[in-house]
């Protein structure tokens, strides 16, 4: 499979394009928060393309400060509004899902002031967020004492697993580049027979009226 894709010159640079960018998907954010009362309904959302079927890890860490609590919520953008993970007062957890839709997915955090607390820029935290994606979701350590792989091995496993999630990505992308000539060309038809048709409205209108006047005329002993 990776080698049929890979035979088009075009498709193979774009590959090694995406093998090189791959590593960005994973995110790691770490950035100073500050606390809202639970009404005002602030948040601060990470959003990030997942494909379907996709192993998805996240881990979030907020420091420990009093009168202030943090919710988290993880749902993507598809039609079905896939809601993953919400979770309350959080200090440290993970979070391991499979998206269930190729959609942006959101992280959101919501660092909310106590009750009867009125706000201030002084409350305020450190919020630390990481996303792995895919075959970086994985622990590959724990796969090599499973399976008793050597180092290198379970490094190519990791590498093999990253070009499958890449040709994946490609014949995501071939098969969206196929669905959208084809709207193009359904467009393109309709445009063309719809054309021909207010072209033939008006041609037969056109004629309509010239025999409906010559006979109104005639009636009329004009000519």
């Amino acid at each position: 499979m990776l080698s049929r894709l890979l035979s088009s010159p075009i498709l193979a640079t774009l590959a090694f394009v995406l093998f090189l960018a791959w590593p960005s998907a994973v995110e790691g954010l770490k950035f100073d928060m500050q606390a809202q009362p639970f009404h005002s309904g602030a948040k601060e959302c990470f959003d990030q393309w997942v494909p379907r079927n996709t192993l998805v890890m996240v881990s979030l860490k907020a420091q420990e400060v009093q009168n202030q609590r943090v919710d988290f919520t993880v749902i993507d953008r598809s039609e079905a509004v896939n809601e993953y993970a919400k979770k309350r007062d959080v200090k440290e957890d993970k979070i391991a899902f499979t998206t269930q839709a190729h959609a942006e997915v959101s992280f959101c955090i919501q660092n909310h002031l106590a009750d009867g607390i009125e706000p201030n820029v002084q409350f305020r935290r450190w919020i630390e967020l990481h996303v792995d994606v895919g075959a970086d979701a994985v622990d590959y350590n724990e796969v090599a004492k499973a399976e008793k792989l050597k180092p290198l091995e379970a490094e190519l496993r990791h590498l093999e697993a990253q070009a499958n999630e890449i040709v994946e990505e490609l014949e995501f992308l071939q098969r969206r580049e196929r669905k959208f000539r084809d709207t193009n060309e359904s467009t393109n038809e309709r445009v063309q027979f719809f054309s021909f048709v207010s072209t033939f409205a008006l041609v037969a209108l056109g004629i309509w009226q010239v025999i409906y006047l010559r006979k109104f005329f005639q009636s009329k002993k004009l000519i």
